[in-house]
């Protein structure tokens, strides 16, 4: 046992003082694939074909909820041409935390959500009408419900 804890990443070992660095985001130039699954066990002459795994188009990224009510929220502060501290002493919220609702970091309560729509004198019916209809127009238009009529150019 003791012989390990000296040894060092080259040898395939770690000792107790070094960490090892997990990244949580790909790489942004690395080559998204599909997931690798066993093939399914074969009989004759096709059963030694590897199988390949297929490159995946990079999807549009839908935006977060918190993102788009951050967004509302800021464009109408800016709109009224108050500040955050204002606005933040108007919902009874702190600073910070308004300022880090509209940057979307963080996820607020529908109390919070509604004390800042009504600190901008808008309902939280308003405020959520604003974010649907924000995510609407960055929605990308998904294949034809039953019942869509859609007419060619």
């Amino acid at each position: 046992m003791d012989g390990e804890r000296g040894q060092g990443p080259e040898q395939g070992r770690w000792t107790e003082r070094q960490a090892r660095v997990i990244p949580l985001r790909p790489r942004p130039h690395a080559t998204r694939t599909a997931p690798h699954r066993e093939a399914p066990a074969r009989t004759g002459p096709a059963s030694t074909a590897p199988l390949r795994t297929t490159p995946v188009p990079p999807a549009e990224k839908e935006p977060l909820w918190r993102d788009v009510v951050g967004d509302v929220l800021r464009r109408e502060r800016l709109a009224q041409e108050r500040t955050l501290k204002d606005v933040a002493d108007a919902a009874r919220i702190s600073m910070p935390y308004l300022s880090e609702l509209e940057r979307g970091r963080k996820e607020a309560s529908s109390e919070v959500l509604a004390a800042g729509a009504r600190a901008l004198g808008l309902s939280l019916a308003d405020l959520l009408s604003l974010a649907q209809t924000e995510l609407t127009r960055h929605a990308q238009p998904t294949r034809p419900r039953q019942g869509d009529i859609r007419l060619a150019a």
